[in-house]
């Protein structure tokens, strides 16, 4: 019995500094990432998120989106994703460091969200587009499995006032009805201006070199 106490704390020690070990020089190599400079105009990489894009990653975080969408691209070698035209390149680790939580998720049951707003990939895919996206996804998605986030919007009369600027232009049979107009909340102008800030177009040099692939040996070397 006192041999088998021994083994057994023996064992959860040797597992737990295990973990301890892992977990520690993770975040001590992880911390110690900033921000890049770029040498040729002194911008810096990644550039921070506007007030608004930062309240509408509250916004993504609290409606649960992680559920269904990642944030992370794999690199060439390791999966379709660039073949899918969800990123320019695979993600590193610095791209997120602006990030307060990061939304990597685990399930795609929808695309992979990381580079959503680069036009470049994804033409077409402004402001306007992710707005009917949220209220009736197959309005510009068909066979979409999104469900709608209706509730983002209010539905209000047009007769009798102003009709609002920003209210959504729909085909007729994802309208309200007549004389009924969509607008965004301010929540849905939040996540909106989150997900269009989504776009890791910046290559960092020292990340492309880590991360590029080994030189094979040439045929007879030794």
């Amino acid at each position: 019995m006192k041999n088998g106490l021994v083994l057994f704390f023996g064992v959860f020690a040797a597992l737990a500094l295990s973990w301890a070990g892992v977990l520690l020089s993770a975040s001590q190599q992880l911390g110690r990432l900033g921000q890049f400079k770029d040498p040729t105009d002194d911008t810096i990489y990644p550039q921070p998120l506007s007030g608004l894009a930062n309240q509408g990653r509250l916004v993504y975080q609290d409606l649960g989106c992680v559920t269904c969408h990642t944030q992370q691209v794999r690199r060439e070698g390791f999966g379709a994703d660039l073949a899918r035209k969800w990123g320019q390149r695979g993600s590193y680790a610095r791209d997120y460091i602006r990030d307060e939580t990061v939304h990597l998720g685990s399930s795609r049951v929808g695309p992979d969200l990381r580079n959503v707003g680069n036009l470049e990939l994804h033409p077409g895919a402004d402001a306007d587009y992710f707005y009917k996206l949220l209220y009736a996804p197959t309005s510009v998605a068909p066979g979409s499995l999104m469900p709608a986030h209706a509730f983002l919007f209010d539905v209000h009369p047009v007769a009798g006032r102003q009709p609002s600027a920003s209210a959504l232009k729909l085909p007729s049979r994802f309208a309200p009805g007549p004389g009924l107009e969509v607008v965004p909340t301010a929540r849905a102008q939040a996540l909106v201006a989150y997900l269009t800030s989504l776009k890791d177009t910046y290559d960092y040099p020292i990340e492309r070199s880590r991360n590029a692939p080994a030189a094979k040996p040439k045929e007879g070397g030794h």
